[in-house]
Parts: structure tokens; C-alpha cells; sequence
């Protein structure tokens, strides 16, 4: 039997928009940050505090287990990357994701970092792979279908070559960081779940820059490409509406810290 999807009311929503909106703001604290040599460790003490001072908690803290406030997977990790006393290196790309609970509703958001001087065929992969978001965005409409949403993924990243992650997919967001309905990065056009105005959803393109293939570390948690490629996660919360959808999150505060550190790349 399907799960029975959640839909919000206006104003519940801007309740998961206000939550959404402190992880961009948390993410822009951590673009600031990040450098050569700084520990993923590091990102993440600053991540809690800031959440912490601004009136949230920690989305992932405790959450199956986790340890940590945000989760950074670097150069072929995907996603799940627990940080610790790992020094980010000249080159490395970096995804880090974060949670915000705040007034019973959650918000979730993910952005692949360039650490210093990055290959340009990595670059190309994060900007394919933010492509590949707003496609999925664009398509997560009233009366369209989840399948919708993968299919536009999909069809970007495949055609530039590059495998997309199947283990690992959207969700609903709410009172819970996890509901129904399942949102994977590929798909069928009119396939799947009905999108009905007021469903909250994160969409999270996991793109790799060669196989699709993935595995578990020994930690546990990070999931790596199996053929030690690079991997790019980018992630908005979104509610479904009647011709367009409305992004909750926003990445518009991490660009403003990375073009005034010369580091935005269009």
C-alpha cells in the first residue's frame, strides 16, 4: 500500500521556508570557512553554533544515529560524509548538507563546494549537476508526477555522460526531515506519486562523474562512486504549486559569500 503523502497549509509552509532559509544561511557561514586545510570537523562546530544561536537545532544531530550537523562528502563521496580531522586539500570538492528544526518543521538543503583550484571537467560536473536541480524543480509541478522530476534529472546528467545515483533519492519534508513520497533522480515521464499543491519535497540531485554504481564506507555512513570518480550533490526543499513550483530554500546567500571571496564560478 502507497504511503499517504502530507500536504501543508500556506502557512505551515512558511514555517519549513524559515527553517529552510537559516540552512542557506548556515551553508553561507561554511562558504565562508571553507579552505584549504580547514577540517570538515571544523565546518561542522560552526554549523551547530550558528543554527543554535539563531533558534534552531541541529536537523541531522541524533537523527538514526548521526553525529554531526552537517554531513560533507568529499571528491567521490556522494552524500552521508561524517566529518572529523580529515584537511580539506587544493582541488577537493566538497558537498556539504544540512538540516534545520526549527517551530516543528524542518528544512533541507545541500551545496557542492570548489575547494581552491578545482579541474575544470569538476567544475562542469557541479554545474551539470545544479542543472539537472532546476530541471527537477521545474518540473515539480501540480498534477505532474514524481517520475516527472526524475526523468528531467536524469536526462541532463545522462546526457553529458554522467551516472546517476540510484540508492539514494528525495524526500518529503515536514514535521519529519523524511516523508513520503520517495523523489529519485530518475524515472519515467507520468510515472509515480501525483504531485498535488502544498507537497513539500527535497530535490537532490546525487550525480556522478562516471558510473552509477555506489557502495558504504567501513564507517558506516559515507557512500562512495565505486569507481572513485567525483560525485556532486546539490539539494533545494520545494513546495509543489499550480504552474511553478516555490523553492523553500535558497542558495543566494552562499553566492554572495563565494563572489565576494572571488570564488563564485557561473
Amino acid at each position: 500500500m502507497a504511503k499517504t503523502v502530507n500536504i501543508l497549509s500556506d502557512a505551515e509552509i512558511a514555517l519549513v521556508r524559515e527553517s529552510s532559509l537559516l540552512v542557506g544561511r548556515t551553508l553561507a557561514e561554511v562558504a565562508g570557512k571553507i579552505a584549504p586545510g580547514v577540517t570538515t570537523a571544523q565546518l561542522d562546530r560552526l554549523a551547530e553554533t550558528f543554527i543554535r544561536d539563531n533558534g534552531g537545532l541541529p536537523g541531522f544531530k541524533g537523527l538514526y544515529g548521526c553525529p554531526s550537523t552537517l554531513l560533507i562528502s568529499v571528491n567521490q563521496e556522494v552524500v552521508h560524509g561524517l566529518p572529523g580531522d580529515r584537511e580539506l586539500r587544493d582541488g577537493d570538492v566538497a558537498s556539504v548538507d544540512c538540516g534545520v528544526l526549527m517551530n516543528g518543521f524542518y528544512g533541507d538543503s545541500a551545496y557542492t563546494f570548489c575547494v581552491g583550484d578545482v579541474a575544470p571537467e569538476v567544475r562542469q560536473l557541479l554545474t551539470v549537476t545544479q542543472e539537472c536541480l532546476a530541471r527537477g524543480i521545474a518540473n515539480a509541478i501540480a498534477n505532474n508526477r514524481v517520475g516527472d522530476i526524475g526523468h528531467a534529472i536524469q536526462e541532463h546528467a545522462e546526457a553529458h555522460g554522467y551516472g546517476v545515483v540510484r540508492e539514494l533519492v528525495g524526500h518529503g519534508v515536514g514535521r519529519k526531515l523524511h516523508e513520503p513520497p520517495e523523489v529519485p533522480n530518475y524515472g519515467r515521464r507520468g510515472h509515480g506519486v501525483l504531485l498535488r499543491d502544498g507537497l513539500v519535497i527535497a530535490i537532490e540531485p546525487m550525480i556522478n562523474m562516471g558510473t552509477k554504481d555506489v557502495r558504504q564506507l567501513e564507517d558506516g555512513w559515507t557512500i562512495a562512486t565505486r569507481d572513485g570518480r567525483p560525485s556532486a550533490h546539490f539539494e533545494h526543499t520545494i513546495a509543489v504549486r499550480t504552474g511553478k513550483a516555490e523553492v523553500l530554500s535558497t542558495f543566494s546567500y552562499i553566492e554572495d559569500v563565494l563572489r565576494s571571496k572571488g570564488e563564485l564560478v557561473s
